[in-house]
């Protein structure tokens, strides 16, 4: 039907291009080239007084990745090291952002270079080169069990760092976005699983505090829903009149507006085909809400259409344990970091994750809840967001927090 195809336009788009949130790749790249020796760069701003040594690392199936260990140039001994992991998709060393919006790790990194840490960023399996450019190798871009595939390499990663001559084998910090929380809980969890170092501690940004499905039917269906209640339903009743539907209307991107006026308003008047009990309003939960989640397909899960492309990582990511259910089986310090306005990965669902880390026994846990931000731990409209780098009071966070844990 049609209303159905106009809403399923965006909504899948979303998901597929973002699960979890993370850079949009650039096909067609060639293999990986050889690394430039090690500097001590401040061409780019902020990073004057930080050494950048461009290293290279194994990990395995044919897939050597380029990646940058950075650290204070005037630094003596052995630093604790941040290893840094990304978000979901084929994200490079800086998790750049699409459309100019910037990259999540860069001032992450150069803060934490600046409170005395080493950190160690890394493009991803099937990534050559930072924009984010791919490789053209299929068995690389999508590698058999690929959410298992990623634990693997963050875990070769953690390895390699521990290894640097440079670097505390005991004082290695995980910081992950999105997915990356997720790897770093697994990770945490059960590190001889994984021939790694006991963390020293771990920091979530964009906390996956709840299982694949949940997330998948937030992002293509339960979102609209909280956009009707938010921003259209001002006198809270549940229901919305033709007038309270229109004005909702006003000020939307034209392709949400177009979205959101099949389903609700035909001419001056509530659409009589999601208008179920004929009553001249549109219940929200009821009836606006059966028309998108049907148009959303989320009850075939996990054979969504649409989503071909991600069911492979859907099946395989859903066969390990949350954030929730897996940090609190590390004992060691915790910062869990959300924006308010996140729909990718709620905020209530980092609430209940540093919850249960509590509940564990573990008394350094930290958790913020940013007002006015959404995933990308920026400052930008609910339920129109745009990608952009983290806000300067996360970073400022994340220092504090790694500077009281040096």
């Amino acid at each position: 039907m049609t209303t159905g195809w106009k809403y399923r336009k965006l909504t899948v788009a979303l998901a597929a291009t973002a699960v979890l949130a993370g850079g949009v790749g650039v096909a067609g790249a060639d293999v990986l080239a050889g690394a430039p020796p090690a500097t001590a760069a401040g061409a780019h701003s902020g990073w004057d007084g930080i050494t950048r040594e461009q290293v290279r690392i194994d990990f395995g199936e044919g897939w050597v990745t380029n990646a940058e260990l950075t650290y204070p140039s005037r630094a003596k001994g052995r630093l604790p090291l941040v290893v840094m992991l990304h978000g979901s998709g084929r994200n490079d060393m800086n998790q750049t952002l699409p459309d100019g919006g910037g990259s999540t790790f860069v001032p992450l990194a150069q803060g934490a270079n600046r409170e005395g840490f080493a950190t160690l960023r890394f493009n991803k399996r099937g990534v050559t080169g930072v924009g984010p450019v791919e490789s053209t190798d299929p068995a690389q871009l999508n590698p058999k069990n690929p959410y298992e595939q990623i634990q693997q390499d963050a875990a070769a990663a953690i390895r390699f760092g521990a290894a640097s001559k440079r670097i505390d084998p005991n004082k290695i910090f995980l910081l992950g976005h999105s997915e990356g929380t997720n790897v770093a809980a697994n990770l945490a969890a059960d590190p001889k699983a994984f021939g790694i170092p006991t963390p020293a501690g771990v920091i979530a940004m964009g906390v996956v505090g709840k299982d694949i499905r949940t997330l998948l039917t937030l992002q293509l269906f339960g979102r609209q829903l909280l956009q009707l209640h938010d921003e259209f339903d001002l006198d809270a009743d549940g229901q919305l009149t033709a007038l309270e539907a229109s004005d909702g209307l006003a000020g939307q991107p034209a392709e949400v507006a177009e979205q959101f006026r099949a389903i609700l308003l035909d001419g001056d008047r509530v659409l009589a085909s999601t208008d179920r009990n004929g009553d001249g309003q549109i219940a929200i939960d009821a009836e606006a809400g059966a028309v998108l989640r049907e148009a959303s397909r989320i009850d075939e899960y996990p054979n969504v259409p649409g989503l071909e492309e991600l069911q492979e990582y859907v099946a395989d990511i859903a066969r390990f344990p949350t954030v929730t259910q897996a940090l609190p089986k590390f004992a060691g310090p915790t910062l869990l970091l959300n924006g308010e306005n996140d729909l990718q990965t709620p905020a209530r669902a980092a609430i209940a994750a540093d919850t249960a880390v509590a509940a564990a026994g573990n008394r350094d846990h930290t958790l913020i809840i940013y007002p006015g931000m959404a995933h990308t731990m920026n400052i930008t409209p609910k339920f129109t967001p745009e990608f952009r780098g983290p806000d300067a009071q996360v970073v400022t966070d994340v220092r504090a927090w790694l500077k009281s844990h040096r």
